[in-house]
C-alpha cells in the first residue's frame, strides 16, 4: 500500500480541485491518500502557512490560484522543496486564450458568482426539499423532471443531486397498496423516469435502513417474494406509461443523475427539432 500526501489548493471554494483529484485518484488500486484541501488560498500569508505544511508533509501539489503572485510564490517554495505542481486547469484556459483571442480575466471564484444561474439553482434545491417523497403532487407540474420508483431505489439523493445541477426535481415512491395520484400520469412539462434496481440488493439496503433504526428485519419490506413483487409493479407501471426506466443497482448516484440529463437534453432536443 503506497502513501501519498496530496496538497490541493483553490483560491475559491475548492469543488473543481476535489473533483478533478477524485476523477485521477480512481484510476490507481493501492494507494492511502492522505489529502490536505486548502480552500480560498488568496494571501501570501496564508500561503506561507500552508507551505509549512506542506514541507512537514511532502507530497504532490495541485492548484487552481488565478493571482500571478500567489501562483509563482507557490511554485517557487515548492520547486526548493523538490515538490511536483500541476495546475491542472492551465491547458483549458490556454486553449480558450487562443481560440478566443483574450487573456483569462483571473477573477478567483468567477464560477460561483451569484448570477441568474445561481438563484436558478437555488430555487430547484428548494423546490426538490419541498416535493419529496410525494408531497404536494399538485405542483409537479412545475417540475423538470419526476422520479418514481419503490422504496430505497434512491429517489432522494438523486433528485438532490439533480437539483444542484439546477433541475426542479420532485419524487414519488410506488407502492402496491396506495396508488400514486392520477395527476402522475397526465404531466405534461416534466420527464418521468422509472428507477429499478434488483430485488437482492435492494432487499439488502432496506435490511441495512432495518437495522440502522433498530427496528425488526423480519418484514414483507425485505420479504424476497413481497419485494420482487413491488418491483414488477412498479415496472409494469412504467411500461404502461412508457416512462424511461433506469436500472441503479450498479450505478453510483451521479452516473444516474448523469442519465437522467442525457434524457433531458435528448428530449429537449427533440422538442427544438419539432418546433423548426
Amino acid at each position: 500500500m503506497l502513501r501519498l500526501h496530496l496538497h490541493l489548493l483553490s483560491d475559491s471554494t475548492g469543488e473543481t480541485l476535489e473533483n478533478i483529484a477524485k476523477a485521477a485518484l480512481a484510476q490507481y488500486d493501492d494507494v492511502e491518500t492522505v489529502r490536505h484541501f486548502w480552500p480560498m488560498v488568496r494571501t501570501e500569508t496564508h500561503l506561507d502557512r500552508i507551505l509549512q505544511e506542506i514541507a512537514q508533509n511532502p507530497g504532490l501539489v495541485i492548484f487552481t490560484l488565478v493571482n500571478p503572485v500567489t501562483r509563482a510564490a507557490l511554485e517557487s517554495r515548492c520547486k526548493a522543496l523538490g515538490l511536483p505542481t500541476v495546475a491542472p486547469l492551465d491547458p483549458v484556459n490556454d486553449a480558450l486564450s487562443i481560440l478566443l483571442g483574450q487573456q483569462a480575466k483571473a477573477r478567483p471564484g468567477r464560477q460561483h458568482a451569484l448570477d441568474a444561474a445561481y438563484f436558478a439553482r437555488v430555487d430547484a434545491i428548494q423546490f426538490t426539499i419541498a416535493h419529496d417523497d410525494g408531497i404536494a403532487h399538485e405542483e409537479w407540474e412545475e417540475a423538470d423532471i419526476l422520479l418514481a420508483g419503490v422504496s430505497r431505489s434512491s429517489k432522494t439523493p438523486t433528485s438532490i443531486y439533480l437539483a444542484n445541477r439546477g433541475y426542479k426535481t420532485a419524487n414519488i415512491p410506488i407502492v402496491v397498496e396506495s396508488p400514486p395520484p392520477r395527476s402522475l400520469f397526465t404531466l405534461r412539462n416534466p420527464l418521468v423516469v422509472g428507477l429499478t434496481t434488483s430485488t437482492d440488493r435492494l432487499i439488502q439496503i432496506r435490511r441495512n435502513r432495518l437495522l440502522s433504526l433498530n427496528q425488526a428485519t423480519e418484514t414483507n419490506y425485505v420479504d424476497q417474494d413481497a419485494v420482487a413483487r413491488e418491483i414488477a409493479y412498479a415496472r409494469r407501471m412504467f411500461a404502461d406509461n412508457g416512462w424511461p426506466v433506469i436500472d441503479v443497482t450498479r450505478r453510483s448516484i451521479e452516473e444516474t443523475a448523469a442519465a437522467i440529463i442525457s434524457l433531458v437534453n435528448e428530449r429537449r432536443g427533440t422538442a427544438a427539432r419539432n418546433t423548426d
